[in-house]
């Protein structure tokens, strides 16, 4: 059985969308929609450091509406528009994984759905509970 999952602490969904779906059986499982740095009053955050640390409160607000944490996180994939952001991107990430080592992936693509969006971050988590 899945759910829709949009919390009010992270913007609306731009398309027809959800900011997550959870399935639940035996565990349950969370595909989370790429995350931007957009705040929930649809302000894009300046600069790359700025859009990957809301990305990142944006993923975790997501995490923390359907009860799980970083720690829950087993795939994550990030898309940048530039490879030159990397040396921005990296700490901001390991400042919000802390020590959770999720499988990982890293894109660089030609742009994302708007010009001024620099970075977006999607992840699967899983919870046994």
């Amino acid at each position: 059985m899945s759910e829709s999952l949009n919390p009010s602490t992270v913007p609306a969904p731009a398309g027809p969308y959800s900011q997550a779906i959870v399935v639940t059986g035996p565990g349950k499982w969370l595909h989370v929609s790429g995350q931007i740095g957009v705040g929930a009053d649809g302000a894009t955050a300046e600069g790359i450091a700025q859009q990957t640390t809301l990305a990142w409160q944006n993923l975790v607000a997501v995490l923390a509406a359907a009860g799980m944490t970083v720690d829950h996180l087993v795939k994550v994939t990030t898309f940048l528009v530039d490879a030159s952001h990397l040396s921005a991107v990296g700490p901001v990430r390991t400042r919000f994984l802390g020590s959770a080592r999720p499988a990982s992936t890293l894109v660089i693509v030609n742009e994302l759905a708007k010009k001024e969006w620099l970075v977006e971050v999607e992840a699967v988590a899983f919870s046994a509970s």
